[in-house]
């Protein structure tokens, strides 16, 4: 029924409004198909959740994190329920998007090309496959 998604919709446009630097500039780069031929698209509602960035063709949400996002457990929550969604989630600081941009590029396609290992987590990644591309 396309009334009761029209609260997300909503929501979702208002905050495509407010992004960040780093988000502006990260889309600039994975808009229009630009990565590879992948297509992203933004604040795709995922449960009650609202992904960054999202490749509904490969399942990967990529979320762009500031220094307040550092060990949270709300994070870890939100991942879980993604991955339960049957999304993998790859995390990257706000920071490495602003000053490392072609390596962070780099991270998403390895990403979607299923180079990343199963549950990494770096200093400057974070990556959380769902349970759904752990079996491929």
């Amino acid at each position: 029924m396309r009334g009761s998604n029209e609260p997300k919709v909503a929501r979702a446009r208002q905050l495509r409004k407010v992004e960040n630097d780093a988000e502006e500039k990260l889309w600039s780069e994975l808009r229009a198909r630009r990565l590879n031929g992948h297509k992203f698209i933004r604040q795709l509602p995922i449960g009650p959740y609202f992904a960054d960035f999202a490749c509904r063709e490969a399942n990967l949400v990529v979320e762009v994190d500031g220094s307040q996002h550092a060990n949270r457990s709300r994070d870890r929550y939100r991942d879980e329920t993604m991955n339960r969604n049957g999304w993998s989630v790859l995390r990257v600081w706000h920071a490495d998007v602003l000053k490392s941009r072609k390596s962070v590029l780099d991270t998403i396609v390895a990403a979607l090309d299923g180079r990343l290992d199963r549950k990494m987590i770096a200093v400057d990644v974070k990556f959380l496959p769902s349970s759904a591309s752990e079996t491929r």
